[in-house]
């Protein structure tokens, strides 16, 4: 190797670049076939994770309106705020 010249030294930086080359073909299939999967998996159950604690919510939200609209009802016309409304004899 002493007297590999220029030509030794190109030669072993194409071999290396060969290796990166065929690594990263490993690491880009490795990717593709096992991480891409898992994160499709993931990410659909985290959506219907989210999804469900969506519906909680709408419901939430339509027991509090059925609940106001329920006490609204039960409330007499003279009650409180008729009161305000009714001129003094």
């Amino acid at each position: 190797m002493p007297n590999d010249g220029p030509r030794g030294w190109e030669q072993q930086l194409r071999e290396a670049a060969a290796r990166v080359e065929e690594d990263l073909r490993h690491v880009v299939t490795y990717i593709n076939d096992e991480v891409v999967p898992d994160i499709r998996k993931n990410s659909s159950q985290a959506l219907r994770a989210a999804a469900a604690e969506l519906q909680k919510l709408a419901q939430r939200m339509d027991d509090r309106r059925a609940a106001a609209s329920e006490s609204s009802a039960a409330r007499p016309e003279g009650g409180p705020q008729g009161a305000k409304d009714t001129p003094k004899p």
